[in-house]
């Protein structure tokens, strides 16, 4: 191992479910482009590194969701289509760039036409349509750790019952271990969005205040209770925590770490108690579920990313994102500056960009190195910078990231300072000393709940609280119900709660992404639950269903086809205890 530290590079994939709702410009269009810009070149990058003996080391999270539509055949039967367009569209660019006596945007048109027929070989070829196949061989070669999430991204710190949020984590761990052939040891909490374990009312936004609160449990317990080791938070939820040590000698068991949890409230605070450069157990002492660690988001890292003003993806030699060539809406143009001009756009130079990939990249190893040199190392204990990213940041925003990515794992492997390590790998080897108790918030604006729950939003809580008011009831009395047909109405309508507690559904309302399209998703899952909701009170009754009424079943169940692994009973067996 060496010696200044880890490095753990964490990246989140995640779309929210599009399959059958709709193409272009929010629908099905969004999965083409999110597989073709990023997952596929992604990839492509990694079997290339881990073929030159370089595991990448890299964390992916992969939401539920994503691996469904992923393996859906519809997706493995359409992807290809749009891969053949996109090379047929830079052939027709090439042709006219070549008319137009434009040679250098004929060759950027030729390198696109090279570009797509190489991912649409190596996605009909040696992935034979899967592309979760891919990652999952890469894991268990050990070149890259694949985390798990909620089911639909829900977020669930704002979810009214219990039982919701534990479907919510229950179907993430199944749908993992039927898509990754393993149990999950990481997850990735939708939005960074945390609840610790406290007394709770509804938002009074959505429900008025009556004085009733009841104790809910953590979020971190749900996900211990269901075998997950590990999750990540946003920097600002470690500063407002409260930080209790532990005895770690030489134990590098977490179970027996976890039952050491000891206060010294009468010693200062050593300054490497709270930290982003070291893992924390969560929860408090009474608390009885398994272990759980948390690792930290390093601000200065990600800033040096995600950042508009000096982020490494704003470079004007990198392709512009915004500036595209009709028709076939194919990028010619590099950023060239700061202002929003398109008609300032200068022509795309590949060779200056894979420059100033190079020196981004040298860059950001350095800085790693520097961060972790200047850490202390108590008890011998090794400081990681975590840093998490949207993966389709990497490819679809910033085309040249999957490249800088590849130029990063080479040198890291290369540096014999640092060690890129996945976050089980680094837990393993470098346990929590410190338990912490985490405050309520989430990576989004202002650290809150606002970009989820505004003066825009709080409709669609309304209808997701009283949805799952009433699946917990009707799970309540038909969870074991020996029906099979009703049995198949409660399952999807199950299905449909999923989907519309979909944390996406506020986030595109609240940024004006898509504010037209999730809301007709909103109100399309809503009242397809709802019937499906008549449906079963009806059978139940052991009256008569209409034609319609199976018509409509048989074309919701194939439209969205998600999740087999649902057990009624998830929403059937946790409840609350209310007082005032």
């Amino acid at each position: 191992m060496n010696d200044a530290g880890c490095f753990c590079l964490i990246l989140h994939a995640h779309l929210p479910y599009v399959l059958g709702h709709g193409e272009w410009p929010h629908g099905e269009s969004m999965l083409y482009n999110a597989a073709a810009d990023c997952y596929l070149p992604l990839l492509k990058v990694f079997r290339e590194l881990a073929a030159e003996g370089i595991p990448p080391r890299v964390t992916m999270s992969i939401t539920p969701v994503l691996m469904e539509q992923l393996a859906d055949e519809r997706f493995q039967d359409w992807f290809p289509r749009h891969l053949r367009e996109r090379i047929r569209a830079a052939e027709a660019n090439h042709d006219e760039f070549v008319g137009r006596a434009e040679p250098h945007l004929a060759y950027l048109a030729a390198r696109w036409v090279e570009h797509y027929r190489a991912l649409h070989d190596l996605f009909l070829g040696d992935l034979d349509r899967d592309i979760l196949a891919g990652f999952r061989r890469l894991q268990e070669d050990g070149a890259i750790e694949v985390m798990t999430s909620a089911a639909t991204h829900g977020y669930l710190p704002l979810l009214h019952e219990e039982c919701s949020v534990q479907a919510q984590v229950r179907v993430g761990v199944e749908t993992y271990v039927r898509h990754m052939g393993c149990p999950p040891r990481g997850f990735w909490l939708p939005e960074c969005a945390y609840r610790p374990r406290t007394r709770w009312a509804p938002p009074a936004e959505v429900v008025a205040p009556d004085g009733t609160t009841w104790l809910r449990k953590g979020t971190h317990e749900f996900l211990a209770e269901s075998g997950i080791d590990y999750f990540i938070v946003d920097t600002h939820m470690l500063s407002g925590g409260d930080p209790l040590s532990v005895d770690i000698h030489d134990e590098h068991n977490l179970a027996k770490l976890w039952g050491r949890i000891t206060r010294h409230d009468e010693d200062p605070r050593p300054s490497w108690e709270k930290t982003p450069h070291f893992p924390y157990f969560v929860g408090e002492r009474f608390e009885d579920h398994p272990p759980i660690a948390c690792l930290v988001r390093h601000p200065a890292v990600s800033l040096q990313v995600w950042s508009a003003d000096w982020g490494y993806p704003g470079d004007g030699w990198y392709l512009e994102f915004h500036k595209k060539h009709v028709p076939g809406d194919l990028r010619y143009w590099r950023i060239t500056d700061d202002s929003n001009d398109l008609a300032r756009k200068q022509p795309y130079e590949p060779g200056m960009a894979a420059e100033r990939i190079r020196d981004n990249a040298g860059h950001f190893v350095s800085m790693i190195h520097d961060l972790l040199a200047a850490q202390p190392k108590p008890f011998g204990r090794r400081p990681v910078v975590c840093a998490p990213f949207d993966l389709e940041l990497f490819g679809h925003w910033w085309y040249e990231g999957p490249e800088w990515l590849r130029q990063i794992v080479r040198w890291f492997h290369d540096d014999r300072g640092v060690h890129c390590a996945t976050a089980r790998e680094y837990l393993a080897l470098n346990p929590p000393a410190s338990a912490i108790t985490l405050p309520e918030g989430s990576w989004g604006q202002g650290g809150g709940h606002y970009v989820w729950l505004n003066e825009q939003t709080t409709w669609t809580w309304h209808r997701i609280y009283e949805a799952e008011l009433e699946m917990r009831g009707l799970a309540r009395a038909h969870a074991d119900t020996q029906d099979e047909q009703l049995r198949a109405i409660l399952v999807q309508a199950a299905r449909e709660l999923l989907l519309l507690q979909a944390s996406d559904w506020q986030f595109l309302i609240t940024t004006g992404a898509a504010p037209d399209y999730s809301a007709h998703r909103i109100n399309g899952h809503y009242s397809d639950f709802k019937r499906l909701v008549r449906m079963a009170r009806l059978w139940a009754r052991r009256e008569r269903l209409t034609e319609d009424d199976w018509a409509f079943f048989g074309t919701l169940r194939d439209r969205n086809r998600v999740f087999p692994d649902v057990d009624l009973t998830w929403y059937a067996r946790l409840d609350h205890a209310a007082s005032p």
